[in-house]
């Protein structure tokens, strides 16, 4: 498929006006490149820093040995989230940094409809697009349980849980701390999702405090 590229705010870069689901479903069988598909729009995905490729591998390496032999499954970057608009939005494709998934019945296929959380990591060339956009998007799936924001460049991570009155916000700072996810009965603690990442100079990477509203 020829595709020619336009700017997305924020990153990335955006193909030719519109494509059909199936024809990016196609076009990504034979593409080396990663793009996420916005209602007929496809952006192509940027490279990622050290920090954030050692976050991403150490974050999914918990999941998977905590979620060993459970029902409940973890997936990594290569792994599609399907969100429906009603119109004009259509549907959008969307690749977080890493989900769990724990209905069965949840098509294959390279996506998943019902994730029960998301993440993303967060630098400042994609936090208008994670913290916006995409929290918008993620927010609308009945099945997620909790969207979580990992900083780069510091030892903070944004967690946002559903309960009985809407979602409720938790930032969770220092390396100390432990992210807690009880409906699924995991804990993650800092210090092993930022293992080998060094933080820029400006940044105390063992901030006093924890968890907090």
């Amino acid at each position: 498929m020829n595709i020619g590229v336009l700017s997305r705010p924020g990153t990335g870069v955006r193909s030719q006006p519109y494509l059909t689901v199936e024809e990016f479903l196609a076009s990504e069988e034979l593409s080396p490149i990663k793009y996420e598909y916005l209602g007929g729009v496809i952006y192509a995905m940027a490279g990622a820093s050290d920090p954030h490729n050692r976050i991403a591998i150490n974050l999914t390496s918990a999941l998977h040995a905590r979620l060993r032999g459970r029902r409940c499954e973890a997936f990594g970057s290569d792994m599609k989230v399907r969100i429906y608009y009603e119109s004009p939005g259509g549907t959008y494709f969307y690749y977080p940094d890493a989900m769990i998934a724990c209905n069965p019945a949840d098509p294959g296929h390279g996506w998943r409809e019902q994730p029960a959380v998301l993440f993303e990591i967060i630098s400042e060339s994609t936090r208008q697009i994670d913290e916006r956009e995409k929290r918008t998007a993620y927010l609308r799936l009945h099945s997620l349980e909790a969207y979580v924001r990992i900083e780069q460049d510091r030892p903070e991570i944004i967690v946002e849980r559903r309960t009985l009155e809407g979602w409720k916000m938790e930032r969770i700072i220092g390396l100390e701390a432990v992210i807690s996810l009880p409906t699924l009965e995991i804990e993650l603690p800092l210090a092993e999702l930022y293992e080998r990442v060094t933080f820029p100079k400006s940044t105390d990477s063992s901030p006093p405090g924890g968890a907090s509203a």
